[in-house]
């Protein structure tokens, strides 16, 4: 009788230790919600851009065509940080001035180069793929206003991939 006991105990014990880590991973999913909602928030309250499916697929950062993101660099009142997460491999001729290169494999122990976390940086890249990574690790990491450059360099006005230069840009 006692060890049945016992063994009903250790039952009860470890559904429940189940229901708390079912409840944990509510509540990091909860805090992650919210943590999103206010990021919308605080872009529409700036009068930012917002793409339609943040609110309603719940994605965490928002996604430019390659000609919204080259208005927002050109605009001397816009404030911004233009992120290069390219591959250290890819170096066109000419750089595209103000931006910050950090290559996604380094951005993990370098986010912190980045010191505003809701100043709006363009993420950037080859053919904007390891931009979509770099934008989920920056979100992961409490970045509030980050933007995946769609395409990246491949539809950057001016950019040519065969000389690797960007002919329109001021040299820097």
């Amino acid at each position: 009788m006692d060890m049945k006991f016992f063994q009903m105990l250790e039952l009860i014990n470890q559904r429940l230790s189940k229901i708390e880590a079912n409840i944990s991973r509510i509540d990091e999913k909860m805090d992650y919600s919210l943590a999103l909602q206010r990021n919308h928030l605080i872009r529409i309250k700036n009068g930012q851009d917002i793409d339609d499916q943040m609110i309603l697929m719940g994605k965490p950062y928002n996604d430019l065509t390659p000609q919204r993101a080259y208005e927002i660099y050109k605009n001397p009142d816009a404030d911004f940080i233009l992120l290069d997460v390219s591959a250290k491999s890819f170096n066109p001729n000419q750089k595209i001035v103000g931006t910050v290169r950090i290559p996604l494999e380094e951005l993990e122990g370098r986010y912190s180069e980045l010191m505003s976390k809701t100043t709006p940086i363009l993420v950037l890249s080859e053919k904007g793929l390891r931009s979509i990574q770099a934008s989920e690790l920056l979100v992961k990491k409490g970045y509030f206003n980050v933007n995946n450059v769609s395409g990246g360099y491949a539809f950057w006005k001016g950019f040519s991939p065969d000389k690797g230069s960007l002919p329109d840009l001021p040299q820097g």
